[in-house]
């Protein structure tokens, strides 16, 4: 009975599951590490002007760089100042004065503006309102700020239509209008006292850089700021190593207000945002880790088991054979008396690099033969059979004995 097997192939190339096995760790550091490296750098590294909430030279998204822009476009002048002093001497009688909650005023301060013969657009909950609006009562407590209809008689924000109004409900004196109520209290308050207009408002969220293209927010923000030529901006003094901000935007003269242009110019590294370092300090940490990671499988050799195990003897004897086949004489007895010649010429006191000459002589000399004999079998032609190719090998054996004998 004859028994059939049936051998089975199978592929050693790799295949993209096993590519992805081994390679699934590096891309998840890959990734780690570049996202690491990019967050830092894509996060806003902070407002271009003096930093603060509702700044008309602040482009991050608490800011106002956006209104103070469209304002200009529409020719209305925008005058950015930090402090009250520049500020009253700015107004005119064509200005109106824009304060925010953003702006630290003092009991003096607070009288001196109320004094002035300025329009004023108090937004937020600033300090000393009862000061720059009397009769204006903030309610206890906070609303929240949404979305909210004006349901009011207000011109300004009936064609405005919904805003993002709250923060603060007021009580009003009588005679003023109140807008955009909450809980039956208006977020927004317009009245006239002395021949000025005071309007006051909840949150200025709707004026942001964020909220500012949402609903009427941009009409409503325009036709509260934009009621005179002239809008002086009130912001926070800068910080004693921070030049101040920009004036704003859109025809501004720079009159008054601290518009940095005797700063210092910044170095490079100045320039460059904070997240850039941290980014590559992560880097640097990142790559220490990988190199880690990958060090500890460096270890030692592992010695594999051979399928098979040849003999010495068994692999001359078939390169032998091998050169029987081939009829290769030459080649036999070529290496047969390089192999003799190797062992030979140390145990004569001869270096590797003797000559034939010196090398027949010694062996002559130690063994007694004759050198016309030697000389052939170490350096002569291939046997003309294999009978000639056995006597040599029997010759140059005895030559090798005999030198080592002696």
């Amino acid at each position: 009975m004859t028994l059939q097997t049936t051998e089975r192939s199978y592929s050693v190339s790799p295949t993209a599951a096993s590519i992805w096995k081994r390679g699934r760790a590096i891309v998840l550091v890959a990734v780690i590490v570049v996202v690491a490296a990019v967050v830092p750098v894509l996060l806003p590294s902070g407002s271009t002007g003096g930093g603060s909430a509702l700044d008309p030279g602040d482009s991050s998204l608490a800011g106002s760089k956006a209104l103070a822009q469209v304002l200009g476009a529409h020719g209305v002048s925008v005058q950015r100042v930090d402090d009250v002093s520049t500020a009253l001497a700015a107004l005119g009688t064509d200005g109106q004065l824009l304060i925010t909650e953003a702006t630290d005023l003092t009991s003096s301060e607070a009288g001196r503006i109320a004094a002035a013969p300025a329009d004023r657009l108090i937004v937020g909950q600033v300090p000393y309102l009862d000061v720059l609006a009397p009769g204006v009562i903030s309610e206890v407590g906070g609303t929240s700020s949404r979305s909210r209809p004006p349901s009011c008689g207000l011109r300004e924000a009936n064609v405005a239509g919904s805003a993002y109004m709250g923060g603060s409900a007021f009580t009003g004196p009588p005679g003023s209008t109140g807008c955009y109520p909450s809980d039956g209290k208006p977020t927004l308050v317009r009245y006239t006292v002395d021949g000025r207009t005071v309007t006051v408002v909840g949150d200025g969220q709707f004026m942001t850089n964020l909220r500012l293209a949402e609903d009427g927010n941009a009409a409503l923000a325009m036709n509260l700021a934009g009621t005179k030529p002239r809008l002086v901006w009130l912001v926070p003094p800068a910080e004693p190593d921070q030049p101040s901000g920009p004036d704003g935007s859109g025809g501004s003269d720079g009159s008054g207000g601290s518009d940095g242009a005797g700063s210092e110019p910044k170095s490079l590294g100045e320039l460059i945002p904070s997240g850039v370092g941290w980014a590559i300090v992560e880097l640097v940490v990142a790559l220490g880790v990988v190199a880690l990671w990958r060090g500890r499988r460096l270890g030692p050799v592992v010695a594999e088991r051979l399928p098979v195990v040849v003999r010495a003897a068994e692999t001359v004897e078939g390169r032998g054979r091998l050169y029987r086949a081939r009829r290769a004489r030459d080649r036999a007895a070529l290496a047969l008396r390089a192999a003799t010649i190797d062992r030979i010429t140390p145990r004569l006191g001869l270096p590797r690099t003797a000559t034939p000459d010196e090398i027949v002589t010694g062996v002559s000399a130690r063994t007694g033969e004759d050198p016309e004999q030697v000389r052939p079998a170490l350096f002569g032609g291939a046997p003309a059979d294999d009978a000639g190719l056995v006597a040599l090998a029997g010759y140059l054996d005895t030559l090798e004995r005999q030198v080592q004998d002696s």
